[in-house]
């Protein structure tokens, strides 16, 4: 990662420092956390497959073992508020303080929440225990949802949260421009960017086809050069990326709490690139 500047190799090692590592609920997912270190924040996804369920027992596991786990909470997998009342109840007594309210990716609401914000909603009228609450935001937009309507959804959702995290995205700038509007636009959550941990071709499709290809499929087609990107022979390493980031950072044309890390499980492999580019930039 040289050839960049001292402020932006100081900007990028503060965005290396404190990863968000995000897993699929899947079989192995816990003893994939292994390398990681204690206190790690460890994120797990709703998959419409697995449901509810899998995603809260890996986080109370993750919990158990030390980490600061935070549940993706699929607002269109929930029957109804008594089963919302009865997670979030699970999720206090395991310690949990942060989850990550998304819509979901199910074709139909199995309850009475449509979407995040009424989940969000919800949430707020149960007291929920939870110190923080983080909303997704999408730098590349949402297929089916014009971008006026995005900022206006972003924009009621922060009544109810304290950060939010970008959908992945292998463009820097896409990212920082977004993060520059968010500021014009009235959004004053902190912006957390989602990056692609180090992920190789083979991993991705099991992991593709064990998730549902329906989901998988959404997602590709939502994100046009990811697939090209992450089926290269040697995989991806977003070592670029990371240091464009950390080059607008510096230069101050936007603001950026961190990465969020999608490590598609491969979790060893993705603190090793992380590890290696934080010794890079804080030499």
């Amino acid at each position: 990662m040289g050839g960049s500047t001292p402020g932006s190799r100081r900007a990028t090692a503060r965005l290396l420092a404190r990863p968000r590592f995000e897993l699929l609920p899947l079989r192995g997912a816990l003893d994939a956390t292994a390398a990681l270190p204690a206190g790690a924040t460890v994120t797990v996804t709703a998959s419409p497959r697995q449901g509810v369920d899998a995603t809260v027992e890996l986080t109370e596991a993750l919990s158990g073992r030390g980490f600061r786990a935070v549940p993706h909470l699929a607002a269109r997998q929930f029957t109804g508020r008594a089963q919302l009342a009865g997670v979030l109840d699970r999720l206090d007594r395991a310690g949990v303080r942060d989850v990550f309210v998304v819509a979901g990716d199910a074709p139909e609401p199995a309850g009475e929440f449509p979407d995040g914000l009424s989940l969000l909603r919800a949430m707020a009228e149960l007291g929920h225990p939870m110190t923080s609450v983080g909303v997704p935001s999408y730098p590349e937009g949402l297929r089916g949802l014009p971008g006026d309507t995005l900022w206006q959804l972003l924009r009621e959702k922060q009544e109810h949260a304290t950060y939010t995290v970008t959908q992945l995205c292998f463009d820097a700038d896409t990212v920082c421009t977004f993060a520059a509007r968010a500021r014009e636009r009235g959004v004053t959550l902190p912006v957390v960017a989602g990056i692609p941990g180090a992920v190789d071709a083979g991993r991705l499709l099991r992991v593709s086809l064990r998730i549902g290809v329906g989901s998988s499929a959404r997602f590709l087609r939502g994100h046009r050069s990811l697939a090209g990107k992450l089926l290269r022979p040697n995989g991806y390493r977003p070592d670029g990326l990371v240091r464009r980031l950390g080059a607008h950072v510096a230069a101050g044309r936007c603001e950026l709490d961190g990465l969020h890390v999608y490590t598609f499980n491969q979790v060893e492999a993705t603190l090793r690139w992380l590890q290696l580019a934080h010794r890079r930039v804080a030499a």
